[in-house]
């Protein structure tokens, strides 16, 4: 797991990055994170690309660059301190479909915060291969339309929510699929289902 001082640093290199298009240079990741030490800095940023946050590019000025994963073992002080929230919309079935009930909480979920995205807790085990256990909370961006293959939150009926892997079939039904041996593909007509968001990230809270 990252530390506070590693995870604020992750947090200033990507919006340092997102901001200028290029990366810092150590000097400036020192003073981003409040630190006089250009080695310190470099020690949490050897520690982001071991941990495959972020990737050194080998022969050239300021050579970071993100990569597409996110921290998900997060310390919970860090979340809190950087008041990053969502809206906690209510449950997503990871097994069948549960009813979908908005509860309009929210919930720190620290860089994951974008445009049209919103947390769900996730209820069953029917995406573990996926690395998504129940209790964990997921992260998705709202859609209405989705790739063979992604992980989506899925509308049944207009009444019951799901989170799987979506496959559009030639004969107009829907699979919605699961990352675990032990479930089943679900297959529906396909104007029974509308995709509601695409998965982004989860976080799963460390007691």
């Amino acid at each position: 797991m990252l530390t506070v001082k590693e995870q604020q640093t992750f947090e200033f290199i990507r919006e340092y990055i997102l901001k200028h298009g290029h990366a810092p240079s150590m000097e400036e990741i020192a003073a981003g994170i409040n630190i006089k030490s250009k080695g310190v800095a470099h020690r949490y940023v050897k520690a982001l690309v071991d941990e495959g946050l972020i990737e050194a590019v080998p022969h050239t000025n300021r050579g970071l660059q993100l990569t597409n994963v996110y921290p998900t073992d997060v310390d919970p002080n860090w979340l809190a301190a950087n008041q990053c929230k969502l809206p906690l919309l209510g449950q997503i079935a990871a097994g069948q479909p549960i009813e979908a009930i908005p509860d309009q909480q929210e919930v720190n979920i620290g860089n994951l915060v974008g445009p049209n995205r919103y947390a769900l807790k996730v209820c069953g085990e029917s995406m573990v291969e996926e690395g998504i256990h129940d209790g964990d909370i997921v992260v998705c961006e709202h859609a209405e339309t989705a790739r063979n293959g992604e992980i989506i939150v899925a509308l049944v009926d207009n009444e019951y929510a799901t989170l799987k892997r979506f496959k559009r079939n030639k004969d107009q039904t829907i699979d919605l699929i699961p990352a675990n041996k032990d479930f089943l593909p679900m297959t529906y007509p396909a104007e029974r289902v509308k995709v509601q968001g695409k998965f982004i990230g989860l976080v799963r809270l460390i007691a």
